[in-house]
């Protein structure tokens, strides 16, 4: 069996992705209780303090934005946030935080039975019925979807029983509306953007084995989308992209309920669909102004309004799927590249706050979201995507006692492999000068982030954890260990064991497999990398050069032209080296024209904060 580690098993320790869920968790902590629950506590009918009358309604201490009283979809915010900070207490159990999703929980189940028992959404039950008009009504089953997607997630990662039991009151509602609306208005029930009801009822139902959940699953898994698939049609240019990918969680958590391979074969052929057939950007974006782009035509829509952040965040978990069932790395490659080119790009690297877009076009400016006064539901994502890193590195595959190791992220992993309880430490060699390893005689010392440590121990039971038989039969015990071999590596990768190189290595396309690990062994990593340009796939004289997984933003507001072969970027590209005191030792993945009219700087685009920058440039030889 393959699965993933739970997120208690996985900490990270150090480096770029721990200052970055670092910075999100004092977000986290920075919001006030009674603004994230503002618009249930008016549902409910509760006056909040200070707030029964206004002499200066600038003053009042409220959320605005999608979160204000007068938004339709106020309230949505809560529910990525209560799933966002039950991942952190599951992780690292900060007492804190701990403390307000308890009191948010509380007060969510005060609001319920002020509202009767089964209602304790932040809007009128009425926008339900609006659903089976004509009328414009913004997105009622999406705002309530974030919400119960929280309080299961509350359960499910802190075992809360009092977010399990409004979960239950709010199962009752659906089940009453839905069994209302098949005898008067069937098409509502797909309305409101719906699409993640079928992946949250199906997933309620296999953690708590309710067959409430169950039969809410099959009233919503008539998806139309679903016909389109199983048919091989493009079913996506021109739809909204983050109304489907939604749509596609459920049918692959309908595949692992049920096991039937009809459901498997949909989220197959929507990757197809989505980015075999499509093409992305180098940044792994295929939308444009929310709306899928039609397939190879990145070129014509590239424009400031590309890459809506709730498109990588859950073009991710497709991915995680997949690769679930098919152990295939090309979905941990994407992976890859969402999160350096999405997950930290798209996140302001002080604040926290996320960019609801990514401009592709010459001179484009990150636009950020502010603390209180925005609430788009990319910020809402985003929360949630800084607290999952621990859920992307690590896959163990039980039946031969295999430890895939998906993602370069210094990390410390604690848990089980088949029956061997295994501890790993997965960090860095970029500590400092004094560094030395066998690596250094053919890279001339060069100062690089794909070095790697990887650290095993394995647990020693004692003489009371077994049995006489046991001691007779104990033999050391030892696993394999997959790593990752990214598509982008330049060139074969170098492998060191315990400081020397061993026949215990084993390469082929897709991984580096080091068989018969035992506790103590140290192993080291080297993945070369280079630069290379991806082109626009319908206008292939304009690229974005990508360091790795990592693309690279030109710090120029005013040229995309640059003089040279982009076959051979060392042309035209000198590699900028300096002392840092910050993530790394020494300043990485950064570069600087020559040759040029006018030459810039190039740094990865996840640095990038308030700069103007260039993505793509017209190859000019």
């Amino acid at each position: 069996m393959k699965r993933f580690f739970s997120i208690e098993e996985v900490k990270v320790t150090e480096g770029l992705f721990r200052k970055r869920m670092d910075i999100n968790k004092e977000y986290l902590k920075e919001l006030d209780d009674t603004c994230l629950l503002q618009n249930y506590y008016l549902e409910a009918g509760v006056i909040m303090p200070g707030l029964f009358t206004l002499e200066d309604p600038t003053k009042a201490n409220l959320h605005w934005g999608w979160e204000a009283p007068t938004c339709q979809l106020r309230g949505h915010f809560l529910g990525h946030y209560m799933s966002a900070v039950a991942a952190l207490v599951a992780n690292d159990g900060d007492i804190f935080l701990e403390a307000k999703l308890k009191h948010i929980i509380s007060e969510l189940h005060k609001c319920q039975e002020l509202n009767g028992g089964k209602w304790v959404g932040p809007i009128p039950e009425k926008y339900f019925e609006v659903l089976t008009t004509d009328r414009y009504i913004w997105s009622p089953q999406y705002t309530i979807h974030k919400l119960l997607m929280g309080l299961l997630d509350t359960y499910k990662y802190t075992k809360n029983e009092e977010a399990l039991t409004i979960f239950s009151g709010m199962t009752d509602w659906f089940t009453a509306w839905t069994e209302d609306m098949k005898k008067r208005c069937p098409e509502a029930i797909y309305k409101g953007e719906q699409a993640g009801m079928l992946e949250l009822w199906a997933d309620a139902f296999m953690v708590t084995g309710d067959e409430r959940c169950r039969a809410l699953a099959d009233t919503y898994k008539d998806q139309g989308l679903f016909k389109l698939l199983r048919e091989g049609k493009d079913g996506l240019t021109d739809d909204h992209a983050n109304a489907s990918i939604p749509i596609i969680h459920g049918a692959a958590k309908m595949y692992e309920l049920t096991g039937d391979e009809d459901w498997k074969k949909i989220v197959e052929n929507f990757w197809k669909c989505a980015v075999t057939d499509r093409g992305m950007y180098a940044t792994t974006g295929a939308n444009g102004g929310e709306f899928w782009i039609p397939p190879k035509k990145m070129g014509e829509y590239r424009g400031d309004r590309e890459q809506e952040f709730c498109t990588v965040f859950n073009m991710v978990r497709v991915a995680q799927y997949l690769f679930k069932w098919t152990g295939d790395s090309e979905y941990e490659d994407y992976i890859e590249k969402c999160i350096y080119n999405g997950f930290l790009a798209q996140q302001n690297a002080e604040t926290g706050m996320p960019t609801y877009f990514l401009p592709l076009t010459t001179g484009a400016k990150k636009k950020w979201a502010t603390k209180r006064n925005d609430f788009w539901c990319c910020q809402g994502t985003m929360i949630q995507s800084q607290t999952r890193y621990p859920e992307l590195i690590y896959l163990a595959d039980d039946d031969s006692e295999t430890l895939y190791v998906n993602q370069y992220i210094p990390s410390r992993l604690s848990g089980l492999v088949g029956d061997v309880e295994i501890e790993l430490l997965q960090s860095l060699i970029l500590k400092g000068d004094e560094v030395v390893t066998l690596f250094d005689e053919s890279t001339e010392n060069e100062k690089n982030r794909w070095k790697m440590r990887f650290e095993l121990t394995m647990k020693e039971l004692t003489m009371k954890e077994l049995t006489m038989k046991e001691l007779t039969m104990k033999k050391e015990e030892k696993i394999s260990i997959s790593f990752r071999k990214p598509a982008w590596v330049a060139d074969e990768p170098q492998v060191i064991v315990n400081g020397e190189e061993t026949d215990r290595v084993h390469l082929n396309e897709k991984y580096i497999t080091v068989d018969e690990c035992k506790s103590g062994d140290v192993i080291e990593i080297y993945l070369p990398a280079e630069i290379k340009v991806e082109r626009l796939p319908d206008m292939p004289y304009q690229a974005a050069f990508v360091d790795g997984p990592i693309v690279l933003a030109g710090l120029t507001e005013d040229v995309d032209v640059i003089n040279g072969d982009f076959d051979n970027p060392s042309e035209f590209l000198d590699k900028v080296s300096e002392r840092t005191y910050d993530t790394f030792v020494w300043l990485q993945n950064n570069y600087r024209t020559k040759g040029q009219k006018k030459n810039f700087k190039l740094i990865p685009l996840y640095d990038v904060k308030d700069e103007p920058y260039t993505l793509y440039f017209e190859e000019r030889k």
